[in-house]
Protein backbone atom coordinates (compact mmCIF):
# COMPACT_ATOMS: atom_id res chain seq x y z
CA UNK A 1 0.00 0.00 0.00
CA UNK A 2 1.54 3.04 -1.16
CA UNK A 3 1.89 6.46 0.74
CA UNK A 4 0.14 8.46 -1.58
CA UNK A 5 -2.89 6.07 -0.86
CA UNK A 6 -3.23 6.81 2.26
CA UNK A 7 -3.08 10.32 2.95
CA UNK A 8 -7.08 10.30 2.08
CA UNK A 9 -8.30 8.04 4.88
CA UNK A 10 -5.15 9.73 6.61
CA UNK A 11 -7.30 13.01 6.38
CA UNK A 12 -10.44 11.47 6.96
CA UNK A 13 -9.30 10.69 10.20
CA UNK A 14 -8.16 13.59 11.24
CA UNK A 15 -11.21 15.26 10.66
CA UNK A 16 -12.78 13.45 13.02
CA UNK A 17 -10.84 14.65 15.66
CA UNK A 18 -9.92 18.10 14.96
CA UNK A 19 -9.57 19.30 18.54
CA UNK A 20 -6.87 16.71 18.88
CA UNK A 21 -5.70 17.07 15.83
CA UNK A 22 -5.88 21.05 16.61
CA UNK A 23 -4.11 20.93 19.90
CA UNK A 24 -1.24 18.72 18.49
CA UNK A 25 -0.70 21.33 15.37
CA UNK A 26 -0.10 23.84 18.02
CA UNK A 27 1.81 22.51 20.68
CA UNK A 28 4.35 22.07 17.47
CA UNK A 29 4.05 25.33 16.15
CA UNK A 30 4.51 26.97 19.65
CA UNK A 31 7.58 24.25 20.51
CA UNK A 32 9.48 25.40 16.85
CA UNK A 33 8.78 29.07 17.52
CA UNK A 34 10.70 29.28 20.54
CA UNK A 35 13.08 25.84 20.73
CA UNK A 36 14.59 27.93 17.27
CA UNK A 37 14.60 31.28 19.13
CA UNK A 38 16.38 29.63 22.23
CA UNK A 39 18.50 27.52 20.04
CA UNK A 40 19.28 30.95 18.25
CA UNK A 41 19.96 32.86 22.04
CA UNK A 42 22.13 30.15 23.02
CA UNK A 43 24.22 29.90 20.05
CA UNK A 44 24.87 33.68 20.38
CA UNK A 45 25.75 33.68 23.90
CA UNK A 46 28.03 30.44 23.16
CA UNK A 47 29.66 32.80 20.77
CA UNK A 48 29.67 35.79 22.66
CA UNK A 49 31.29 34.09 25.97
CA UNK A 50 33.93 32.19 23.87
CA UNK A 51 35.09 35.16 22.42
CA UNK A 52 39.38 35.39 22.69
CA UNK A 53 39.98 39.04 25.08
CA UNK A 54 43.37 39.41 22.72
CA UNK A 55 45.33 38.85 26.09
CA UNK A 56 47.62 36.38 27.47
CA UNK A 57 44.96 35.16 29.98
CA UNK A 58 46.57 32.02 30.55
CA UNK A 59 49.41 33.80 32.28
CA UNK A 60 47.93 37.37 33.49
CA UNK A 61 46.80 38.37 36.39
CA UNK A 62 45.93 42.31 38.07
CA UNK A 63 46.48 43.37 41.25
CA UNK A 64 43.64 46.07 42.65
CA UNK A 65 45.90 48.62 44.89
CA UNK A 66 44.13 51.36 46.59
CA UNK A 67 46.37 54.43 48.82
CA UNK A 68 45.94 54.91 51.82
CA UNK A 69 45.66 58.52 52.57
CA UNK A 70 48.24 59.74 49.44
CA UNK A 71 46.75 62.70 47.68
CA UNK A 72 49.91 64.40 46.30
CA UNK A 73 50.06 63.15 42.49
CA UNK A 74 53.26 63.45 41.65
CA UNK A 75 54.37 61.44 44.63
CA UNK A 76 51.88 58.40 43.71
CA UNK A 77 53.42 58.71 40.19
CA UNK A 78 56.55 57.81 41.37
CA UNK A 79 55.39 55.40 44.03
CA UNK A 80 53.96 53.99 40.51
CA UNK A 81 56.87 53.78 39.07
CA UNK A 82 58.95 52.28 42.08
CA UNK A 83 56.34 49.01 42.24
CA UNK A 84 56.22 48.78 38.70
CA UNK A 85 60.33 47.85 39.12
CA UNK A 86 59.65 45.96 41.87
CA UNK A 87 57.15 43.45 40.53
CA UNK A 88 58.90 43.37 37.31
CA UNK A 89 61.81 42.12 39.21
CA UNK A 90 59.75 39.61 40.83
CA UNK A 91 60.93 35.81 39.71
CA UNK A 92 58.59 34.34 37.05
CA UNK A 93 57.24 37.80 35.89
CA UNK A 94 57.66 38.51 32.12
CA UNK A 95 56.17 42.45 32.03
CA UNK A 96 53.91 44.78 34.07
CA UNK A 97 52.02 47.68 33.83
CA UNK A 98 49.47 50.18 35.51
CA UNK A 99 46.60 51.04 34.33
CA UNK A 100 42.66 52.53 35.54
CA UNK A 101 40.78 48.64 34.41
CA UNK A 102 41.58 45.44 33.06
CA UNK A 103 39.70 43.56 30.28
CA UNK A 104 36.32 41.61 31.04
CA UNK A 105 36.30 43.86 34.51
CA UNK A 106 32.44 44.96 34.05
CA UNK A 107 32.81 48.19 35.52
CA UNK A 108 36.05 49.76 34.99
CA UNK A 109 37.72 51.72 31.91
CA UNK A 110 36.83 54.57 30.49
CA UNK A 111 34.41 55.41 27.38
CA UNK A 112 35.59 57.87 24.99
CA UNK A 113 33.87 59.56 21.72
CA UNK A 114 36.82 59.40 18.68
CA UNK A 115 35.81 61.42 15.58
CA UNK A 116 37.72 62.46 12.55
CA UNK A 117 37.27 66.56 12.99
CA UNK A 118 36.45 68.63 15.89
CA UNK A 119 33.21 69.80 14.77
CA UNK A 120 30.15 68.85 16.76
CA UNK A 121 27.95 67.85 13.98
CA UNK A 122 30.99 64.76 13.56
CA UNK A 123 29.52 61.59 14.21
CA UNK A 124 31.64 59.66 17.09
CA UNK A 125 32.73 56.37 16.95
CA UNK A 126 32.73 55.28 20.56
CA UNK A 127 35.63 52.81 22.01
CA UNK A 128 36.90 51.84 25.45
CA UNK A 129 40.19 52.82 26.66
CA UNK A 130 43.13 52.12 28.86
CA UNK A 131 45.81 53.99 30.12
CA UNK A 132 48.90 52.29 29.11
CA UNK A 133 52.47 52.74 28.50
CA UNK A 134 55.75 50.91 26.85
CA UNK A 135 55.25 47.51 28.56
CA UNK A 136 51.66 47.37 28.28
CA UNK A 137 51.30 45.49 24.24
CA UNK A 138 53.79 42.66 25.76
CA UNK A 139 52.40 42.19 29.34
CA UNK A 140 48.36 42.24 27.55
CA UNK A 141 50.41 39.40 25.19
CA UNK A 142 48.88 41.23 21.74
CA UNK A 143 50.72 41.86 18.92
CA UNK A 144 50.85 44.97 16.72
CA UNK A 145 50.00 44.51 13.00
CA UNK A 146 50.82 48.11 12.80
CA UNK A 147 53.01 51.27 13.18
CA UNK A 148 54.94 51.18 16.23
CA UNK A 149 55.06 50.52 20.17
CA UNK A 150 54.86 53.88 22.43
CA UNK A 151 58.13 55.66 24.09
CA UNK A 152 58.92 56.10 27.23
CA UNK A 153 59.15 59.61 26.96
CA UNK A 154 55.50 59.70 25.52
CA UNK A 155 53.68 58.33 28.55
CA UNK A 156 52.43 61.25 30.61
CA UNK A 157 51.16 61.34 34.26
CA UNK A 158 47.13 61.36 34.75
CA UNK A 159 44.90 62.24 38.08
CA UNK A 160 41.31 61.70 38.26
CA UNK A 161 40.33 64.95 37.13
CA UNK A 162 42.55 65.44 34.77
CA UNK A 163 41.85 65.94 30.67
CA UNK A 164 42.83 63.37 28.59
CA UNK A 165 44.87 64.65 25.83
CA UNK A 166 47.12 62.15 24.15
CA UNK A 167 49.27 63.25 21.62
CA UNK A 168 49.62 59.79 20.55
CA UNK A 169 47.44 56.44 20.77
CA UNK A 170 47.40 53.21 19.71
CA UNK A 171 43.99 51.13 18.76
CA UNK A 172 42.84 47.48 18.10
CA UNK A 173 41.94 45.98 14.43
CA UNK A 174 38.45 46.10 14.98
CA UNK A 175 38.59 49.67 15.52
CA UNK A 176 40.53 50.56 12.82
CA UNK A 177 38.45 49.12 10.49
CA UNK A 178 35.47 50.89 11.47
CA UNK A 179 37.46 54.48 11.48
CA UNK A 180 39.43 54.23 8.21
CA UNK A 181 37.65 51.24 6.12
CA UNK A 182 38.91 52.35 3.28
CA UNK A 183 42.87 53.00 3.87
CA UNK A 184 45.59 52.78 7.13
CA UNK A 185 44.99 53.84 10.25
CA UNK A 186 48.57 54.36 11.02
CA UNK A 187 49.52 58.03 10.72
CA UNK A 188 46.08 59.21 10.99
CA UNK A 189 44.78 61.78 12.99
CA UNK A 190 41.79 61.59 15.26
CA UNK A 191 40.15 63.39 18.22
CA UNK A 192 39.32 62.20 21.80
CA UNK A 193 38.29 65.46 22.73
CA UNK A 194 37.17 68.99 21.47
CA UNK A 195 41.04 70.27 21.87
CA UNK A 196 44.08 69.12 19.92
CA UNK A 197 44.15 65.75 17.41
CA UNK A 198 45.52 62.72 18.58
CA UNK A 199 48.04 60.49 15.59
CA UNK A 200 47.43 56.62 15.43
CA UNK A 201 50.95 55.36 15.69
CA UNK A 202 49.93 51.48 16.28
CA UNK A 203 47.66 49.18 15.43
CA UNK A 204 47.25 46.08 18.13
CA UNK A 205 45.78 42.49 16.93
CA UNK A 206 42.73 42.21 19.43
CA UNK A 207 42.24 43.54 22.84
CA UNK A 208 38.44 43.39 24.44
CA UNK A 209 37.57 46.02 26.26
CA UNK A 210 36.99 46.13 30.37
CA UNK A 211 32.81 45.70 29.30
CA UNK A 212 32.55 42.12 28.43
CA UNK A 213 28.39 43.23 28.17
CA UNK A 214 26.10 40.84 26.89
CA UNK A 215 25.17 42.04 23.41
CA UNK A 216 26.42 41.07 20.00
CA UNK A 217 26.62 44.70 18.86
CA UNK A 218 28.58 45.63 21.75
CA UNK A 219 31.84 48.00 21.45
CA UNK A 220 34.26 46.20 23.35
CA UNK A 221 36.55 45.50 21.16
CA UNK A 222 36.91 48.83 19.96
CA UNK A 223 39.96 49.60 22.49
CA UNK A 224 42.29 53.08 22.90
CA UNK A 225 45.60 52.50 24.31
CA UNK A 226 46.35 55.70 26.02
CA UNK A 227 50.03 57.14 26.91
CA UNK A 228 49.59 57.70 30.67
CA UNK A 229 49.88 56.44 34.13
CA UNK A 230 46.67 57.32 36.34
CA UNK A 231 48.27 58.44 39.57
CA UNK A 232 44.44 58.47 41.00
CA UNK A 233 44.50 60.50 44.15
CA UNK A 234 41.21 61.74 45.90
CA UNK A 235 40.61 63.69 48.62
CA UNK A 236 43.26 62.67 50.72
CA UNK A 237 40.81 59.91 52.59
CA UNK A 238 41.53 56.85 53.75
CA UNK A 239 41.07 54.59 50.34
CA UNK A 240 40.42 57.48 48.43
CA UNK A 241 42.35 56.32 45.24
CA UNK A 242 43.92 53.26 43.51
CA UNK A 243 45.76 51.59 40.40
CA UNK A 244 45.46 48.49 38.82
CA UNK A 245 48.53 46.85 37.97
CA UNK A 246 48.49 44.09 35.30
CA UNK A 247 51.17 41.50 35.67
CA UNK A 248 52.00 38.60 32.98
CA UNK A 249 53.89 35.79 34.14
CA UNK A 250 56.26 33.13 32.51
CA UNK A 251 54.81 29.49 31.74
CA UNK A 252 53.98 27.59 34.89
CA UNK A 253 54.67 30.74 37.29
CA UNK A 254 51.74 32.19 37.71
CA UNK A 255 50.39 30.46 41.71
CA UNK A 256 53.84 31.45 42.54
CA UNK A 257 53.75 35.08 41.20
CA UNK A 258 50.17 35.20 42.57
CA UNK A 259 51.60 34.68 46.02
CA UNK A 260 55.02 36.49 45.54
CA UNK A 261 53.92 39.99 43.83
CA UNK A 262 51.06 40.82 46.31
CA UNK A 263 53.42 40.63 49.34
CA UNK A 264 56.39 42.49 47.41
CA UNK A 265 54.71 45.68 46.93
CA UNK A 266 52.82 45.97 51.23
CA UNK A 267 56.90 45.02 51.96
CA UNK A 268 57.86 48.24 49.32
CA UNK A 269 55.17 50.54 50.98
CA UNK A 270 52.57 49.97 53.32
CA UNK A 271 50.87 52.32 52.82
CA UNK A 272 48.14 50.86 50.62
CA UNK A 273 45.28 48.03 50.34
CA UNK A 274 45.28 44.94 48.48
CA UNK A 275 42.57 43.46 49.18
CA UNK A 276 41.50 39.65 50.37
CA UNK A 277 38.63 38.79 48.32
CA UNK A 278 38.90 40.64 45.18
CA UNK A 279 42.02 42.73 45.44
CA UNK A 280 44.31 39.53 42.99
CA UNK A 281 41.97 38.61 40.23
CA UNK A 282 43.13 35.91 37.50
CA UNK A 283 41.77 36.68 33.89
CA UNK A 284 40.54 33.40 34.11
CA UNK A 285 38.48 34.09 37.42
CA UNK A 286 37.09 37.89 35.70
CA UNK A 287 36.30 35.88 32.34
CA UNK A 288 34.02 33.32 34.83
CA UNK A 289 32.39 36.10 36.43
CA UNK A 290 32.29 38.62 33.55
CA UNK A 291 29.93 35.65 31.65
CA UNK A 292 28.26 34.58 34.34
CA UNK A 293 25.63 36.12 33.23
CA UNK A 294 25.45 34.49 28.85
CA UNK A 295 26.19 31.15 30.97
CA UNK A 296 23.37 31.24 32.96
CA UNK A 297 21.06 32.24 30.39
CA UNK A 298 22.69 29.47 27.84
CA UNK A 299 21.73 26.72 30.47
CA UNK A 300 18.48 28.41 31.30
CA UNK A 301 17.35 27.99 27.38
CA UNK A 302 19.13 24.84 26.71
CA UNK A 303 17.01 23.33 29.66
CA UNK A 304 13.67 24.63 27.90
CA UNK A 305 14.50 23.35 24.85
CA UNK A 306 14.74 20.16 26.54
CA UNK A 307 11.56 20.32 28.41
CA UNK A 308 9.84 21.76 25.24
CA UNK A 309 10.89 18.76 23.35
CA UNK A 310 10.27 16.55 26.19
CA UNK A 311 6.52 17.63 26.13
CA UNK A 312 5.68 17.76 22.09
CA UNK A 313 7.08 14.06 21.80
CA UNK A 314 5.07 13.06 24.76
CA UNK A 315 2.27 14.76 23.32
CA UNK A 316 2.36 12.90 20.48
CA UNK A 317 2.91 9.71 22.13
CA UNK A 318 -0.10 10.47 24.45
CA UNK A 319 -2.48 11.14 21.40
CA UNK A 320 -0.65 8.77 18.54
CA UNK A 321 -1.63 5.58 21.67
CA UNK A 322 -5.10 7.14 21.59
CA UNK A 323 -5.92 6.86 18.48
CA UNK A 324 -4.98 2.98 18.23
CA UNK A 325 -6.80 2.26 21.13
CA UNK A 326 -9.66 4.40 19.30
CA UNK A 327 -8.77 2.48 16.02
CA UNK A 328 -8.48 -1.03 16.99
CA UNK A 329 -11.69 -2.49 14.93
CA UNK A 330 -10.71 -0.99 11.89
CA UNK A 331 -7.38 -1.32 11.83
CA UNK A 332 -8.29 -5.00 12.25
CA UNK A 333 -10.67 -4.62 9.48
CA UNK A 334 -7.68 -3.09 7.52
CA UNK A 335 -5.53 -5.95 8.60
CA UNK A 336 -8.40 -8.33 6.87
CA UNK A 337 -8.82 -6.92 3.88
CA UNK A 338 -4.42 -7.34 3.19
CA UNK A 339 -2.75 -4.58 5.06
CA UNK A 340 0.71 -5.96 6.22
CA UNK A 341 2.15 -4.78 9.38
CA UNK A 342 4.62 -2.71 7.40
CA UNK A 343 1.36 -0.41 6.21
CA UNK A 344 0.08 0.08 8.82
CA UNK A 345 3.07 0.87 10.85
CA UNK A 346 3.74 3.32 7.67
CA UNK A 347 -0.07 4.80 7.55
CA UNK A 348 0.75 6.12 11.30
CA UNK A 349 4.10 7.34 10.55
CA UNK A 350 2.46 9.21 7.86
CA UNK A 351 -0.10 10.73 9.90
CA UNK A 352 2.39 11.91 11.85
CA UNK A 353 4.00 13.70 9.49
CA UNK A 354 1.61 15.72 7.85
CA UNK A 355 0.25 16.82 11.61
CA UNK A 356 4.03 17.63 12.26
CA UNK A 357 4.38 19.32 8.65
CA UNK A 358 1.42 21.29 9.55
CA UNK A 359 2.46 22.46 12.64
CA UNK A 360 5.77 23.34 11.25
CA UNK A 361 4.61 25.77 8.87
CA UNK A 362 3.00 27.24 11.29
CA UNK A 363 5.67 27.18 13.51
CA UNK A 364 8.30 28.96 10.72
CA UNK A 365 5.60 32.06 10.27
CA UNK A 366 5.78 32.06 14.38
CA UNK A 367 9.60 31.78 14.62
CA UNK A 368 10.54 34.38 13.01
CA UNK A 369 7.49 37.22 14.03
CA UNK A 370 9.35 36.47 17.59
CA UNK A 371 12.70 36.65 16.13
CA UNK A 372 11.51 40.50 14.39
CA UNK A 373 9.76 41.16 17.76
CA UNK A 374 12.89 40.04 19.93
CA UNK A 375 15.33 42.34 17.42
CA UNK A 376 13.34 44.99 18.61
CA UNK A 377 13.12 44.35 22.29
CA UNK A 378 16.63 43.01 22.78
CA UNK A 379 19.85 43.57 20.99
CA UNK A 380 19.47 40.56 19.07
CA UNK A 381 20.16 40.26 15.35
CA UNK A 382 18.17 38.65 12.95
CA UNK A 383 18.20 34.48 13.30
CA UNK A 384 18.81 33.07 10.02
CA UNK A 385 16.55 30.90 8.12
CA UNK A 386 19.07 27.47 8.95
CA UNK A 387 18.16 27.33 12.60
CA UNK A 388 14.29 27.14 11.61
CA UNK A 389 15.18 24.19 9.53
CA UNK A 390 17.20 22.77 12.02
CA UNK A 391 14.56 23.06 14.12
CA UNK A 392 11.88 21.76 11.67
CA UNK A 393 14.47 18.93 11.24
CA UNK A 394 14.49 17.74 14.86
CA UNK A 395 10.85 18.28 15.57
CA UNK A 396 10.01 15.91 12.77
CA UNK A 397 12.74 13.58 13.56
CA UNK A 398 11.32 13.74 17.28
CA UNK A 399 7.38 12.99 16.04
CA UNK A 400 9.10 9.90 14.20
CA UNK A 401 10.52 8.42 16.96
CA UNK A 402 7.26 9.35 19.36
CA UNK A 403 5.08 7.96 17.20
CA UNK A 404 6.88 4.84 16.17
CA UNK A 405 5.54 2.62 19.70
CA UNK A 406 2.05 3.05 18.94
CA UNK A 407 2.47 2.76 15.61
CA UNK A 408 4.13 -0.67 16.56
CA UNK A 409 1.08 -1.78 18.71
CA UNK A 410 -0.96 -0.45 15.83
CA UNK A 411 0.36 -3.17 13.80
CA UNK A 412 0.06 -6.05 16.02
CA UNK A 413 -3.44 -6.01 16.32
CA UNK A 414 -4.83 -9.38 14.62
CA UNK A 415 -7.53 -9.25 11.91
CA UNK A 416 -9.53 -10.87 14.18
CA UNK A 417 -9.99 -7.78 16.03
CA UNK A 418 -12.31 -6.62 12.62
CA UNK A 419 -15.33 -9.59 13.97
CA UNK A 420 -15.79 -7.93 17.23
CA UNK A 421 -17.93 -5.64 18.33
CA UNK A 422 -17.33 -1.77 19.29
Amino acid sequence: MNTTMQIRPILAALRRHKMATLLIVLQIALTLAVVSNALFIVKTRVVHLSRPSGTDEAHLFVINNQWIGQSDTPHIDAQMRTDLATLRSLPGVRDAFASQAYPLEEGGGGLVRIKHRVERTTKAQLGLSYFADEHAIDTFGTALVAGRNFRADEIGSLGPYDKVVPVVIIITRDLANKLFPDGAAVGQRVYLNDASPSTIIGVVDRLQGSYAGSSTRSIDEDTVLVPARYASTGDGAAFAGGVVYLVRTQPGQLEAVLRSAPAALVAQNRMRLISPENGVVTLAQARTKAYATDRGVAIMMGAVCVLLLLATAGGIVGLSSFWVSQRRRSIGVRRALGATRGDILRYFQTENALIVGIGVVLGVALGIAANLSLMTHYELPRMPLWVLGVGALLLWLLGQLAVFGPARRAAAVPPVEATRSV
